[in-house]
């Protein structure tokens, strides 16, 4: 398990790496600049450049810009901040989005086990079906319009909850985007549960679990559910990373100040090492997820972690 975590980590930051190179080549086809204020003259211009290095070649502003993020540096603001560290500039939006994805995920997950779970145990009920209708809901509506309707009627109308998010109130301005975050992961492992708990119920391992005489509470949840989890860890890693990274447009919507709402103002104003900054927080989430994700399959179920120990 050790070589087999070890090898990931080698191919994750590689995988960083690509995508660092990437980011940089696109960023550097991309037209205009910067420094786009038509007050500055060319001679200004000229002298930003030099000033933040933008005059180098490609290949060296890479290999600098490297070698800095190994120390920590992920080079200063041209625009939204000027002259701002971007490693302070990222702090504060990044534990916003991250308290309210993982807020929204832990609802949305909680919620989506329990519909999957009645969904599968009154399978081809009315309970089944009504668990089905608000799973393709929650599957088929955005979350952008989810945060509309409660901005407007549990918001505006009966104003049970702050539409805009404020930073001196964050429990109760955090509710509504919570609860339109949540809805989108509720409905993906809802439909997963109820499709894996079906199956897990209907394997000959829960038969004979039965023929020993095990009694249905403890046959779901130290057998039925174990199995079932083991697909739900895949889509889980992924749906928590898109969370926790914050909706750009549920953020635009409750003006809330996260990591989302930075990175739209960043490629707005061709800021390029905000752009890159947030890219590769993204990116370096989403991996650790994965690694973790991977990891949980042992944890899990031991038979997968002895396969990959005889790989």
């Amino acid at each position: 398990m050790s070589k087999y975590i070890l090898k990931r980590l080698v191919i994750s930051l590689l995988t960083l790496l690509v995508i660092i190179f990437v980011l940089f080549l696109m960023l550097d086809l991309m037209p205009g600049s910067p420094f786009n204020d038509e007050k500055l003259t060319e001679a200004q211009k000229i002298a930003l450049y030099a000033k933040y290095g933008l005059d180098q070649p490609f290949f060296i502003r890479f290999l600098k810009y490297l070698q800095n993020m190994l120390h920590g540096d992920l080079g200063v603001s041209y625009v939204i901040n000027k002259n701002r560290n971007v490693t302070d500039l990222l702090g504060n939006p990044l534990l916003v989005s991250i308290r309210i994805g993982a807020q929204a995920m832990v609802i949305g997950s909680i919620l989506g086990l329990l519909l999957g779970i009645a969904a599968a145990l009154h399978h081809n009920s009315w309970i089944d079906s009504l668990c089905s209708i608000v799973s393709i809901l929650g599957v088929s509506i955005p979350s952008y319009v989810f945060a509309l309707l409660l901005a407007y009627y549990i918001g505006f109308k009966l104003k049970w909850a702050p539409i805009l998010y404020n930073s001196n109130n964050p429990v109760n301005s955090s509710v509504l985007p919570t609860i339109a975050l949540a809805m989108f992961p509720m409905a993906n492992i809802s439909r997963f549960a109820r499709s894996e708990m079906i199956d897990v119920l209907s394997s000959d391992y829960i038969s004979l679990v039965e023929a020993k005489g095990v009694r249905e509470r403890p046959l779901i949840m130290h057998h039925a559910l174990r199995n079932t989890m083991i697909p739900l860890v895949t889509i889980m890693g992924p749906l928590l990373v898109n969370l926790l990274t914050g909706s750009m447009v549920v953020e635009k919507v409750f003006a809330i100040p996260g990591i989302g709402m930075l990175m739209v103002q960043a490629i707005q104003s061709n800021d390029y090492n905000v752009v890159i900054a947030c890219a590769f927080v993204y990116s370096a989430m989403y991996i650790i997820m994965m690694l973790i994700v991977d990891i949980l399959y042992g944890v899990i179920d031991p038979r997968i972690r002895v396969a990959k120990g005889e790989k």
